[in-house]
């Protein structure tokens, strides 16, 4: 199973344990190295994305992916100018340097203001927010998963006359830390999923495809594995195959003025 390059987290020294202590002191490191520098203000956020892509086709695996990536963006308002800095070395000196890079960048760009960017006058905010989820799909096994993927894979190749049966699963933790001059303290947890199969049948010289929930890979939401259990890809599958199969014998659409009324699956494609 694929991963990062480096996936492991750096410590920089004398910070409390724990990902969101690690968090508030590589953001309060940045701030400090910013003022000192000469920024008037300056924000800095560090984000922690991690990742998990499974499919199938025609029973087999198609994509088995999971990946981490983490890394700190800063900027910095100096002389009257924006600069912007992001690192992935989060360690005391990498931070350090890329609080200094965002406030020399803000310098070299007022070389060529016309005039000095000014702030509205706003309030700190201190805050946490998470989306509300039952079950974390990263805690889930691979092997569980998987065995959902083929066996709603199977049911849609059981359908005789089907060419191609595709399922996925796509799973994204976005947190994040956001810290300002200001005094702003903001930590947000995002955890989407996502899944979906899809039947598609050649013959007579054309192509018909039949997807569930949604097209264009699935039902994705902000919710936990839940809302994969939910969907029930394994029981649709049969359904989904066979109607791939019958829209070869579907009747032509006439033709002519007609007044079409969309369901919202379908008002969302057209709009």
């Amino acid at each position: 199973m694929p991963r990062s390059a480096n996936p492991k987290k750096v410590v920089p020294p004398a910070i409390v344990s724990g990902a969101l202590g690690d968090m508030q002191d590589w953001t309060a490191l940045a701030l400090d190295t910013a003022k000192t520098r000469g920024a008037s203000f300056a924000d800095a956020r560090v984000v922690d994305i991690r990742l998990r892509d499974l499919s199938t086709k025609n029973g087999e695996v198609g994509t088995l992916a999971e990946s981490e990536s983490l890394g700190l963006g800063i900027r910095a308002l100096a002389n009257g100018c924006w600069g912007f800095a992001s690192s992935d070395v989060l360690t005391r000196e990498g931070v350090q340097a890329c609080a200094a890079q965002a406030v020399a960048i803000a310098r070299a760009s007022a070389m060529a203001k016309r005039a000095d960017t000014q702030m509205v006058p706003e309030k700190a905010y201190v805050d946490t927010w998470q989306n509300p989820y039952v079950k974390d799909p990263f805690q889930i096994p691979l092997e569980r998963q998987l065995d959902l993927l083929f066996a709603a894979d199977y049911a849609m190749r059981r359908v005789k006359g089907l060419t191609l049966a595709e399922t996925s699963m796509q799973f994204r933790r976005l947190e994040q830390w956001y810290a300002s001059t200001l005094g702003s303290q903001i930590h947000q947890l995002k955890v989407q999923s996502g899944a979906g199969i899809v039947a598609t049948s050649f013959a007579h010289d054309e192509i018909q495809k039949r997807s569930y929930p949604n097209s264009f890979g699935g039902q994705h939401q902000l919710a936990g594995y839940e809302l994969v259990e939910a969907l029930d890809l394994p029981g649709n599958g049969q359904r989904v195959a066979e109607e791939a199969l019958a829209l070869h014998k579907a009747a032509q659409c006439p033709e002519g003025e007609r007044t079409i009324i969309l369901e919202s699956s379908q008002l969302g494609l057209q709009i």
